[in-house]
């Protein structure tokens, strides 16, 4: 793997979205994240308990998208759009441990 495949693949671990295909409010996040330029893991749902599952007990909650900044939950896409309206998203993101 080359130096600039492994730097994205750890870029894209930094941020991490349990999403679904059908989510109107999952595609506004991939927007936004890619309108930054950030690299993201996605963690489809759909027809996956288990995952599911793993999503609800590191959030607390059972909808669509979830969004994690390194271990940082940031929530849904209202909570990274309220972010990005108080120009505080780009300083969540430089915080990614």
């Amino acid at each position: 793997m080359a130096d600039s495949d492994s730097s994205q693949d750890a870029q894209a671990s930094r941020i991490v979205m349990y999403e679904s295909d059908w989510c109107g409010f999952c595609r506004a996040a991939r927007r936004l994240l890619k309108s930054k330029g950030w690299a993201y893991e996605s963690r489809m749902v759909d027809g996956n308990a288990p995952l599911r599952a793993e999503m609800q007990e590191r959030t607390g909650r059972t909808s669509v998208p979830q969004i994690f900044f390194g271990d940082r939950h940031i929530g849904g896409f209202d909570d990274i759009a309220a972010l990005e309206s108080d120009d505080e998203l780009d300083d969540a993101y430089a915080s990614i441990k």
